[in-house]
């Protein structure tokens, strides 16, 4: 089955909205900003982001639904109503909707996923609070079918188009469709993009790690230890949001932990969906770090699976085996 039409309709809609998210991080010492019930931190440009994604696909791929972060009914409430209007203004300018058809495109997002038929999935601005430091984000979309992505789109407007010259040209597009690999563009996406491969066969001892750069996303002394028992003493690539994803699958590291901090934490679909495909298709491998696969078929949450570790293929089950002997030494 080919999905042209929805690799298309994917890129189009995050180039849009990282477009929305760089125009707002420009500004960002005037953009609003509300905490939600967990405290995290969500922008003009999360609710922008979401309401473009949304519309975008609503019209290219008519009928499919969408599970998406974030709610409007916090700009619905008393003394939201400056936030609710930056929202509008920049949705206008971006895809020409009025503020009521903003906040329902918003709320298209509730739809709960699972294992039946085809859904998107949607990451607004993953990596909020890498977003507000001005760093690292992605705007993060992926297409499930019958409970696995079949194509990613990962946005990340301020990921270095070269990685050896982190201070040259910024914005890079990683672009997954099931069984044709995934490709490596600039923002916006122009040409046919470089395929994502990354060099196999690097000696474990000079491997590099992705971590978050917020501690309370994943164990990073946890991720010390493993290091340290698997011989690496290169400091970790500390990033925020699922550009670690784009990281592995172009190279730039080799190994992308995420250790859980919390026994009763659920994984969320949006922060892996699009990453998981990616890296799957550029020839790495990813699990969760007792060596699951990714179940993206149970609902909103990877309720099944504990953390995640990717890698670009070389040395999986060596990793896995530190984070055993780590996190098992925890656990005791």
């Amino acid at each position: 089955m080919s999905y042209d039409d929805e690799r298309d309709a994917a890129a189009r809609a995050v180039t849009v909205a990282a477009a929305l998210c760089a125009e707002v991080q420009r500004g960002l010492a005037d953009a609003g900003r509300l905490d939600k019930a967990d405290r995290s931190p969500v922008t003009v440009a999360d609710f922008g982001a979401q309401a473009v994604v949304s519309h975008l696909l609503g019209g290219a791929t008519p009928g499919v639904p969408l599970v998406a972060e974030e709610a409007a009914e916090a700009l619905r409430r008393p003394g939201a109503e400056a936030l609710r209007d930056q929202v509008a203004e920049l949705v206008q300018r971006a895809v020409g909707l009025g503020p009521e058809a903003a906040l329902k495109a918003i709320d298209r997002g509730a739809h709960p996923g699972g294992a039946e038929g085809r859904f998107w999935v949607l990451d607004p601005i993953d990596g909020t609070k890498g977003f507000l430091r001005g760093e690292q984000y992605a705007v993060a979309l992926a297409l499930v079918e019958g409970g696995a992505p079949v194509v990613g789109a990962l946005a990340c407007p301020n990921l270095p188009v070269d990685p050896a010259a982190p201070d040259g040209a910024r914005g890079v597009l990683a672009l997954a469709v099931r069984g044709e690999g995934t490709r490596l563009f600039g923002l916006p996406p122009e040409g046919a993009g470089a395929r994502a491969a990354p060099p196999k066969g690097r000696p474990l001892a000079e491997t590099v790690f992705c971590e978050s750069v917020e501690g309370g996303h994943s164990d990073q002394s946890a991720t010390a230890r493993i290091a340290a028992r698997l011989g690496i003493t290169a400091p970790p690539l500390r990033m925020d949001s699922q550009c670690k994803y784009a990281a592995v699958a172009r190279g730039d590291a080799q190994v992308y932990l995420r250790l859980p901090t919390r026994a009763d934490y659920e994984e969320k679909i949006w922060d892996h969906a699009a990453g998981w495909l990616v890296v799957t298709e550029a020839g790495g491998t990813v699990t969760d770090v007792r060596g699951r696969p990714l179940d993206f078929s149970l609902g909103r949450t990877l309720r099944a699976n504990e953390g995640v570790a990717a890698t670009t293929g070389d040395h999986h089950a060596a990793v896995l085996g530190a984070v055993r002997e780590v996190l098992g030494a925890k656990g005791g």
